[in-house]
């Protein structure tokens, strides 16, 4: 692969740490409330498929989106000031950490319903098909939306109706609290996307390379074939389910064991052994990026919160 290609991996991946890391600092402060559930450890899926896609395809993913949302290159000022609740955030403050949406960017959201973003998938593919363009839908969800019914129902209207849907399963290992082991009867989801007459293949979701490149081929032919495909990539967040969650689910030990496969630190390690990238270099980077997210706590800090009369916009309403 290209090395400015790689370093723009390694670049976008520092970028959603640290900007996970804030919003974590954030939190304990009391500037975000509610639900929020960070990308850390993951990084390696989002921006390495997300990369691989052309801009105007769409992406739909679950309720741990900020990381998604910047790799699709959602300003990370309004997704901060989304987290603020703020009028200028994706969402105009009224979604929050689950809700991220930008139309412009073709990122159609955090859905906060488990498997819910599959059947919108389905429909954004049916849509493409319908007006003949050559856009494709890259959907995300984790192992939990696995044994949702609607992850079925998905899969069978894709195949039926030969939708260009690039199904795209995070398999962190944990559902919330429980573990794959306890609630799947296979532990390789991406088999069952046999059940549908629909290709599928496993992937290391802790090497942003190999993320990149089997989405790349595989999104050439879910475009070319008009077929839905599904990639599983194994993965693991360092963090918990959410910033409220204790983890006594799951080891320390454990949690340590998939660090060392950090995909920043294998993508830095590799880059730095082929003389791309320099201490030099990587300090440029992390000053950057450091910018970059204390322009985003400034400017969500800043920006002022929806009025009260903004309940009332942008929802359906009937008469009573």
């Amino acid at each position: 692969m290209d090395s400015d290609l790689r370093l723009e991996l390694y670049r976008k991946m520092i970028l959603i740490r640290r900007f996970e890391e804030k919003t974590n600092q954030m939190y304990q402060k009391g500037k975000i409330t509610g639900f929020c559930h960070l990308y850390i450890g993951e990084e390696a899926v989002g921006v390495g498929a997300i990369s691989a896609i052309r801009e105007t395809d769409y992406v739909v993913t679950g309720y741990r989106d900020h990381g998604q949302a910047i790799a699709k290159g959602v300003d990370p000022k309004r997704v901060m000031a989304e987290l603020f609740g703020k009028e200028a955030g994706v969402s105009k403050g009224k979604g929050g950490s689950m809700h991220m949406f930008d139309k412009e960017k073709r990122f159609m959201g955090g859905d906060a319903i488990v498997g819910g973003d599959l059947p919108l998938a389905v429909g954004i593919g049916f849509a493409i098909k319908y007006q003949k363009i050559d856009d494709i839908v890259l959907c995300f969800f984790g192992d939990g939306a696995a044994n949702e019914g609607a992850f079925h129902e998905s899969f069978n209207l894709a195949s039926l109706w030969n939708l260009p849907v690039l199904f795209f399963c995070e398999n962190n290992k944990y559902g919330m609290g429980t573990s794959i082991e306890r609630a799947s009867s296979i532990e390789d989801l991406a088999k069952r996307a046999a059940c549908y007459n629909i290709e599928w293949q496993i992937i290391d979701g802790m090497d942003v390379v190999e993320v990149y490149e089997a989405t790349r081929k595989t999104a050439g032919r879910v475009r070319s074939q008009k077929r839905p495909e599904m990639i599983e990539a194994k993965t693991y967040r360092f963090k918990g389910h959410s910033v409220a969650d204790p983890e006594v689910y799951r080891t320390k030990e454990e949690v340590e064991q998939w660090k060392v496969r950090d995909p920043i630190d294998r993508l830095r390690n590799k880059l730095k052994g082929e003389g791309i990238l320099t201490d030099e270099k990587i300090k440029q980077i992390d000053d950057e990026v450091e910018s970059v997210c204390g322009e985003a706590i400034e400017f969500a800090d800043k920006s002022p919160f929806p009025p009260a009369s903004a309940v009332c916009e942008h929802v359906y309403a009937g008469k009573f």
